[in-house]
């Protein structure tokens, strides 16, 4: 079987000037790579803001990622990034305040299990096949706005117990893709040592999408955890509930409101940008792979025939998992993890200096010419060969690893191939001629023109 190769930024052929990076790497740092990136161990340019490294050998990574992660924390530039949005959240904190966070939060995940999410994903894939069936199809339909919502959906009944309705979740879609296209507008001058280059009006746009998002969580939160401290909270049990109940081990005080906050803005936006970005991309090359597509497909209806599906289904999708998990490799929606440097130490025959900072960039590590087999093809069997077993083992990290490995992932593997498995059951998805998705990284990786593909309904729907 030929596999489809779908459009990414082509690579420069060599290393680009301090002053040309920056302009490549205005619009997405995807844009600033060259073609050694790819084949290399360990690159390094030296910007008046910051000495970095990109990091590729498997060892090292390991070493940054896992084995040392005390030494090497999330990058001061990343939280400066995201504090407007997630505040001092566990995804932008380090040391102590992380620890004290993390293990406050692990109870509430309880109520992220498997089982007992399940049927609040289904609930919310059946409202998103509710949705497509108004489609006039096969039309031109832009599916990262559908994927956007049916997640965001997803994790509200999750987090809150009750569905996102369409106005909330354009906003949080509109706001959220304000929010990423400004940020490497706000992160490069700091990169440069030229911050006087942030233009008032872009940090102004940007602080104004992260207080619509957050004011819209405020308003779900505020009430209940008022209700909470009069004894009168309700029966949900949900996130929200596990989190106003979640104590400081050490002092036994509980999150303050804005604490509450901080952590649902990091789980809601952690927990459904990053799977819709994912089945986004996965919708996309299903459309242009109508033979995996096929062979999905009646997987799907061998395995739920006419039936509601239930979670132990799930387990025999095998196809389906290997899809997303293939979506997953060639456009992780994180596609890198900064890390800073707390002391000088040695690293492949150089010396970083404290304060360096090292990048892990899935992206690369997943598409690396001298670690995979065609490493740019969409080939969802490859999780069943042989050939690229120690790739998968060693360079496959999509949630990240070490100690601040998402603690989300089997949630959302799950939630992906439910999502998936319906569409295909009820559609053939179908290539838009001459539209061809442009990905960019900012925050995750999205495409800049939107992602069209044509929906059929299939006669057995």
């Amino acid at each position: 079987m030929r596999h489809f190769c779908p459009a990414y930024p082509k690579p420069h052929p060599e290393k680009a000037s301090k002053l040309r990076m920056f302009w490549h790497a205005r619009r997405s740092w995807m844009d600033a790579l060259f073609e050694r990136s790819y084949t290399m161990q360990m690159g390094e340019v030296h910007l008046p803001g910051v000495d970095l490294y990109m990091l590729n050998d498997l060892k090292e990574v390991k070493r940054v990622m896992q084995s040392e992660a005390q030494h090497f924390p999330k990058s001061h530039l990343l939280h400066a990034s995201l504090e407007p949005l997630l505040g001092e959240s566990i995804f932008t904190t380090n040391g102590e305040q992380w620890q004290r966070q993390r293990t406050m939060m692990n109870p509430a995940f309880e109520q992220a299990r498997l089982n007992v999410a399940f049927p609040r994903m289904l609930g919310a894939a059946q409202a998103m096949l509710e949705r497509l069936d108004q489609l006039e199809a096969p039309q031109s339909y832009d599916i990262e706005v559908e994927m956007t919502h049916v997640t965001a959906d997803i994790i509200f009944r999750t987090i809150f117990s009750q569905a996102m309705q369409g106005p909330d979740a354009h906003r949080i879609f509109a706001a959220f893709a304000r929010y990423q296209s400004l940020a490497p507008k706000l992160m490069l001058p700091a990169l440069f040592g030229t911050r006087w280059l942030v233009m008032p009006w872009h940090r102004w746009q940007s602080n104004k999408a992260a207080r619509e998002i957050r004011g819209l969580l405020h308003s779900m939160i505020k009430p209940r955890y008022e209700a909470h401290l009069k004894g009168e909270g309700g029966a949900q049990e949900d996130i929200l509930a596990a989190f106003m109940q979640a104590k400081d081990p050490q002092t036994g005080q509980p999150f303050s409101e804005e604490e509450l906050v901080n952590q649902v803005a990091m789980l809601f936006l952690a927990g459904h940008e990053t799977s819709a970005s994912a089945l986004t991309w996965s919708c996309y090359l299903l459309a242009k792979s109508p033979e995996i597509q096929q062979q999905a497909y009646e997987q799907v209806v061998e395995v739920f025939g006419n039936n509601t599906p239930q979670q132990s289904d799930m387990k025999s999708l095998s196809r389906v998992w290997n899809i997303f998990r293939e979506a997953l490799r060639l456009f992780p929606p994180v596609g890198f993890f900064a890390r800073e440097n707390t002391q000088t130490c040695p690293m492949r025959g150089k010396q970083l200096e404290a304060g360096s900072t090292v990048v892990v960039a899935p992206w690369l590590l997943q598409r690396h010419r001298k670690l995979w087999q065609n490493p740019d093809a969409f080939d969802p069997e490859r999780f069943e060969r042989g050939e690229d077993k120690d790739a998968i083992k060693h360079a496959y990290m999509p949630f990240s690893m070490g100690p601040r490995v998402c603690l989300g992932a089997a949630f959302a593997l799950q939630e992906a191939v439910l999502i998936l498995a319906c569409i295909l059951r009820r559609y053939e998805l179908l290539p838009v001629d001459g539209h061809e998705p442009q990905p960019v990284g900012r925050l995750t990786i999205r495409s800049a023109n939107g992602v069209r593909i044509g929906l059929r309904k299939r006669d057995a729907a």
